[in-house]
């Protein structure tokens, strides 16, 4: 079995997530006793949600490509960014590890073609749906038609993940909101959703609507499990 390193605390709701399903995928796949092998990184996320606050990128990288080079020297063999979001600091994270990323963007992906799924809506915060290192890459990379909401539903989707549920809270209201957004984008021809900030499954879950959603949480934990046992 390889060893996941998991740089995470982007929030550490999302993390605790991932560290309960990739033990549980684990030990669903060679049974008994086995539990995953780990080397976690947390970060404090007041710091790096002030640096995107005030777009400083480049910043927010540095702190994460150091956890990176301190992942690997715990003895990670591939890394996991336990968030959506942070997947935009990629190209600095690279260039002080040499173990290989597993992205976020790109496992998900593959469960919508699977599914034999072309245009897809996304949701998560702005900066996830707005901007190109995650939008772009679905639809350079694997060729989906990705649709996002109007803007006065973005900004009530960012301020539900970093005023509610990265502090924990899940309240009806918000999903409620949700709902009707993720209803207006298959009207749009969305034919599911992608649920594009670790976070958002907190609050809604596959029960709650009969759009399809995709988990990027479950899909990136699920991934990777079978890494570490290919």
């Amino acid at each position: 079995m390889k060893t996941i390193g998991l740089l995470g605390g982007m929030s550490w709701e999302s993390t605790e997530l991932y560290y309960r399903k990739i033990n549980e995928g684990i030990k669903k796949r060679l049974g008994g006793l086995h539990s995953a092998r780990i080397a976690m990184y947390s970060v404090d996320f007041h710091e790096i949600e002030e640096l995107q606050r005030i777009g400083k990128w480049d910043h927010a990288g540095e702190i994460l490509a150091e956890a990176a080079a301190r992942i690997q020297s715990a003895g990670a063999d591939f890394l996991v960014i336990c968030t959506n979001t942070m997947h935009k600091s990629i190209p600095i994270i690279e260039k002080k590890i040499s173990i290989p990323i597993l992205h976020i963007a790109d496992a998900t992906a593959q469960q919508i073609q699977a599914r034999g799924l072309k245009t897809i809506g996304l949701l998560g915060t702005n900066f996830t749906m707005e901007q190109d290192f995650y939008k772009g890459r679905l639809t350079e990379n694997h060729g989906l038609n990705v649709i996002i909401p109007n803007e006065a539903d973005r900004q009530i989707v960012h301020h539900a993940i970093y005023d509610e549920l990265c502090l924990g809270i899940v309240k009806d209201d918000s999903r409620r909101e949700y709902l009707r957004i993720m209803k207006q984008m298959q009207a749009d021809g969305a034919q599911a959703i992608i649920e594009g900030c670790t976070e958002i499954v907190m609050l809604v879950k596959q029960e709650h609507t009969d759009i399809p959603l995709f988990d990027t949480t479950a899909i990136h934990a699920e991934a990777a499990v079978e890494m570490a046992l290919a």
